[in-house]
């Protein structure tokens, strides 16, 4: 006996539509059509699939806009206005922006998150308390991943390791570090290492944020995962450094990353706001070369990172929006590579944060429709989720609009 039927839907790379039978919180079966009389949602042919996952997001620093200064544009600006927006933040204040772009991302199709939270002395423990409560709240509708993370630095200010730690203890799922902002780099990436060893967990890195070639961390950080035995457990945001260095290099890069099992996240919306402006014609674009990384078999994401605060002033929560956007500076234009970016934010995004993404019998019964075709059509066209289900439950509903013309 099934509990439902998400009935006329198209799956990827198969011809026609499908009803997937629901029983227990699990798929039970994907069959043309299924004999029974449990209830039916009908969803117009619309495409299904296991969800988005956004493997980057700062839920804590989210819709602060209006009490930060932004004149220049630049990273230097964004991690200072933030750092003294976070004095005062208080745990209300973080669970309500926090609430606001989480259910704009379940909204938006996603099923699961990866957030980052900073903690330091600044922050305290205010943010991490309220994004447990968000994770609890909306865990009907969303797996959220709580990345304790070191914004300021480690070295510079030794008692944030000691708070990380804590978090670890009290309900963090992995930890991060920012060396571009520790006078030691290097060390900070290994004590950050040090830290996820200790609790087991898993560890991703925001680093190279700028144009220089040089003084990549990224060696330091292939170095420490294969010493370690990390292969697997280890990413990286940003990397825009390599959309500064030749190909030969950047190969050499990618062969690396994917021998010592490392992702790599690029941040379309933050990465294209913030760097470049030193430049009065040929703006650089500043966007890790994905499609290059993965020809070489790195594991590679894309993600929202910020929603309107200094880093990203602008964003929605919508993983199909951030496709379009990186297909867009990309250049992308072939199916194959459309679907790669559709694959950014589903399937590869799935794999970073160590997550199981199958659309069929077994499975978890996290589904979402989207008013498209199939993947390419969503990508290109940005088109919309129409409704999504958690465990088997329905989670949201937009109902698709119509136009009013006369006599209709």
């Amino acid at each position: 006996m099934l509990d439902l039927v998400i009935s006329n839907v198209r799956i990827a790379r198969q011809e026609g539509c499908f009803e997937i039978g629901v029983r227990g919180g699990k798929i039970a079966a994907i069959e043309r059509t299924l004999a029974t009389d449990a209830p039916r949602h009908d969803m117009c042919g619309g495409f299904a699939f296991g969800g988005f996952a956004d493997s980057h997001i700062h839920l804590d620093k989210a819709c602060i806009l209006d009490r930060c200064l932004i004149c220049e544009g630049t990273l230097e600006e964004a991690v200072r206005e933030t750092a003294k927006a976070k004095l005062g933040f208080t745990i209300e204040d973080v669970y309500t922006r926090a609430a606001r772009v989480v259910e704009n991302a379940i909204m938006n199709g996603t099923t699961a998150m990866r957030t980052f939270v900073e903690i330091d002395r600044r922050a305290g423990f205010r943010s991490f308390e309220a994004i447990k409560q968000i994770r609890r709240a909306y865990a009907w509708a969303i797996d959220i991943q709580i990345c304790a993370f070191a914004q300021e630095g480690l070295t510079n200010e030794p008692e944030t390791s000691e708070m990380l730690d804590h978090a670890l203890e009290s309900g963090a799922d992995l930890i991060g570090g920012c060396p571009y902002t520790d006078p030691d780099p290097q060390a900070h990436i290994s004590r950050i290492f040090d830290l996820a060893e200790r609790h087991g967990v898993d560890v991703d890195f925001h680093l190279d944020f700028d144009l220089n070639p040089s003084g990549s961390a990224i060696p330091a950080v292939l170095a420490e995962t294969e010493r370690r035995g990390y292969g697997g457990r280890v990413s990286i945001g940003h990397a825009t450094k390599l959309s500064a260095m030749p190909t030969p290099t950047v190969s050499e890069f990618a062969r690396r990353l994917a021998d010592a099992g490392v992702a790599v996240t690029t941040l379309p919306a933050t990465d294209i706001f913030l760097l470049g402006r030193g430049a009065d014609h040929l703006i650089p674009r500043g966007l890790a070369p994905a499609m290059l990384l993965m020809d070489h078999g790195v594991n590679v994401t894309a993600a929202t990172n910020n929603v309107l605060n200094p880093f990203t002033p602008y964003g929605d929560a919508s993983l199909a929006r951030m496709a379009n956007l990186f297909a867009n500076l990309a250049q992308l234009s072939r199916d194959d590579d459309i679907a790669r970016a559709f694959d950014m934010v589903t399937i590869n995004a799935a794999r970073l944060m160590r997550r199981d993404y199958r659309l069929e019998p077994g499975a978890t019964a996290d589904i979402v429709v989207v008013d498209a075709a199939d993947p390419l059509s969503l990508v290109r066209e940005i088109r919309q989720p129409i409704a999504g289900w958690k465990n088997g439950r329905q989670s949201f509903i937009r109902p698709q609009p119509r136009l009013l013309s006369p006599g209709r």
